[in-house]
């Protein structure tokens, strides 16, 4: 056998081989997702605890949760390439989208909503009988999430600018108290006047005996906002992408953070967060 002919057959061999798939893949590493901190931090892994660990089942990883401090600490991490997926607000993905390379893959239907879909709201203490709308608030003290916060932040502000309101002119006091829970005890405790929050963080808190039905009414209401999604850096190798993706769309019925119980996520793209995009126009 000539050297030549030794040479094709080894090719020949190795293509035969990679043609059929015998050659392992390269082992997903350890993967590391962050939580935005819309309730406290202790309170939102303790949430995610069982998607957490039905995620490291089906990828046979480990995956290791982290709350950052807010919102922007969750657009740093990924921007360093410090955590390789990401649970972020839809105003959150949007600024992360213009400094990350990051891009938007899965979305949540929650069985509260039996959608993809949640709504801003801004309420105030129902004792509080002279405030009843947006322009009851003059003079009175306000309460934000974070300045990247969809609905702790960008939909009420919109809404308010639409009013003709700016808050630094027209309220007394403006806070951000970096988590929805946070906003929520700011009114129970009178602590501010009215405050934003996300209906379904609401309700959770209602369910928990954070807050009761009857000490808060809501003063405002915004139309619906897309569900907050998952994302990923871009840079992750194309196959654990893949992993990662259909490991989200086989779960259902499971507890998560701030959204409660999930019905079950369904592929979701960058374009689907425009019209976030609109609304910040008017910021």
């Amino acid at each position: 056998m000539n050297n030549t002919w030794k040479k094709h057959a080894a090719v020949s061999g190795l293509l035969a081989v990679l043609l059929a798939g015998a050659l392992p893949a390269q082992s997903m590493d350890d993967l590391k997702m962050a939580l935005i901190p819309s309730e406290d931090s202790r309170a939102m892994l303790k949430q995610s605890k069982v998607l957490i660990e039905t995620l490291s089942k089906k990828l046979g990883v480990n995956v290791e949760g982290y709350v950052a401090t807010d919102y922007n600490g969750v657009i740093e991490a990924l921007r360093a390439g410090h955590v390789d997926i990401a649970y972020l607000g839809p105003f959150s993905y949007v600024k992360a989208s213009e400094v990350a390379d990051v891009e938007a893959f899965v979305v949540a239907e929650t069985a509260k909503a039996g959608d993809v879909a949640y709504h801003s709201q801004i309420i105030a203490p129902a004792s509080a009988t002279e405030i009843q709308t947006l322009a009851d608030l003059k003079g009175k003290n306000f309460a934000f999430v974070s300045p990247t916060s969809t609905s702790g932040y960008l939909f009420p502000s919109v809404a308010l600018k639409k009013a003709n309101i700016e808050p630094r002119e027209y309220f007394a006091n403006v806070v951000y108290t970096g988590a929805h829970d946070a906003n929520i005890l700011a009114v129970k405790n009178g602590r501010v006047d009215a405050a934003t929050v996300a209906d379904r963080i609401l309700n959770a808190a209602v369910e928990k005996g954070i807050i009761g039905k009857n000490d808060y009414k809501v003063i405002w209401r915004s139309e619906a906002i897309p569900e907050s999604p998952m994302v990923w850096r871009k840079a992750l190798p194309e196959q654990d992408k893949q992993k990662i993706k259909q490991a989200f769309l086989s779960i259902e019925s499971v507890q998560f953070g701030d959204q409660g119980i999930v019905n079950r996520y369904v592929e979701t793209n960058d374009a689907a967060y425009n019209p976030v995009r609109e609304a910040a126009k008017y910021k």
